[in-house]
């Protein structure tokens, strides 16, 4: 008996210490990269397409484009007596989710180089440079290039080298067919020409640039509105904002800089504001210098059916609409009153709509509407 219960203790030892020391078996067949989700033959392939597209953005300022461990661009001096840098960075955010249900995706590169452009052109920049950043799991080559090719048409649109980048495949990170899109603007300003909005005084006009529809900014809720509150199918055509579902919230966010480049030239903006996210609730603020601020009048400008749609489908309080949307104003100028007459003829000459929304009074940095 005592000999029977040393063998069993025994066994049960040499079983817990067979637990403990498992030994790992090998593969059967040798592993590769691919095999893990990382297709670089692939990956490679659609660089040369991607360094093709990069190369036909680049000026004679770019010293090292695509390929290097660092972009080079040489600032030319002489064209410059103070220069200042400046610079943005920026993501698409939730709107990628309706490319990958519609399988659009040139679009979404003009959305982030023209958000960029546009954080930097109200201070009064002219873009130098642009990089970008693309995760992704499993990703066609073909919708890579389809991205960056929507990058580069909008780096040569907006006079921007698109002068390199990051392609990360992160596979089990992100879902099969999906990625993110983030980018970092550089530009320059004379710093004499800096728009700060220091010089902003009470009784200047706010004038505002319309925008395309959403831009960039508030799609978590327009998505939940849209597809889950309404159960719109993403190429339903919704006769209240004139068009299907999905390419409507995919209208492209426009780049204001040639109307802006002609305001900062003639000297008749003291401050722009871009309307992204927080809309003109907290981006106008951004500007306004100690002492000042901002009076919207309501219905002073058309709002985009889509807005209203909106509105009306999840029941969104007015103040909640103005603080997630931009509400069909991308751009607010504030322009001095002496000047304002001159600021509308150019907007006129240059057949861009404005509208006057409000003006510049005293207070503590604040929007409010009437």
């Amino acid at each position: 008996m005592p000999q029977s219960k040393t063998k069993t203790s025994a066994t049960r030892s040499t079983g817990a210490s067979s637990a403990r020391t498992r030994v790992a078996r090998p593969a059967a067949k040798p592993i590769r990269y691919a095999d893990a989700g990382v297709d670089i033959r692939s990956g490679d392939r659609a660089k040369d397409r991607i360094k093709a597209l990069a190369a036909s953005t680049l000026n004679r300022n770019v010293l090292a484009g695509v390929g290097g461990f660092g972009a080079l661009f040489q600032l030319d001096r002489r064209k410059w007596t103070e220069p200042v840098l400046v610079s943005s960075a920026d993501g698409v955010g939730t709107k990628l989710k309706l490319a990958f249900q519609l399988g659009i995706h040139t679009t979404v590169g003009a959305d982030l180089v023209h958000h960029c452009v546009n954080d930097i052109a109200v201070q009064g920049a002219t873009p130098l440079f642009f990089l970008d950043y693309l995760a992704s799991g499993r990703l066609k080559s073909t919708v890579l290039e389809q991205v960056v090719e929507g990058l580069a048409t909008a780096c040569k649109a907006n006079g921007c080298a698109l002068i390199g980048g990051e392609t990360a495949q992160m596979p089990g990170f992100y879902q099969d067919g999906e990625y993110d899109l983030a980018g970092f603007i550089v530009g320059v300003v004379e710093r004499a020409k800096m728009i700060t909005g220091a010089s902003i005084r009470p009784g200047d006009a706010l004038l505002g640039l319309p925008s395309t529809g959403l831009h960039t900014n508030g799609y978590s809720l327009a998505r939940k509105l849209f597809f889950k509150v309404a159960g719109y199918r993403p190429r339903q055509q919704v006769r209240a904002i004139g068009g299907r579902a999905a390419e409507v919230l995919m209208a492209t966010h426009r780049s204001y800089l040639p109307v802006l480049q002609k305001l900062t030239q003639a000297g008749l903006a003291s401050g722009m504001a871009h309307i992204t996210g927080g809309g003109i609730t907290e981006n106008l603020p951004r500007i306004l210098p100690k002492g000042t601020a901002a009076e919207i009048r309501r219905g002073s400008w058309p709002v985009l059916a889509v807005f209203e749609h909106l509105r009306e489908l999840g029941h969104v309080p007015e103040d909640e609409m103005m603080r997630t949307f931009n509400m069909g104003i991308g751009l607010i100028v504030v322009v001095p009153a002496e000047k304002l007459r001159r600021a509308t003829a150019l907007l006129e000459r240059m057949n861009e709509p404005y509208y006057r929304i409000g003006e510049v009074i005293r207070g503590d940095r604040r929007v409010t509407y009437r």
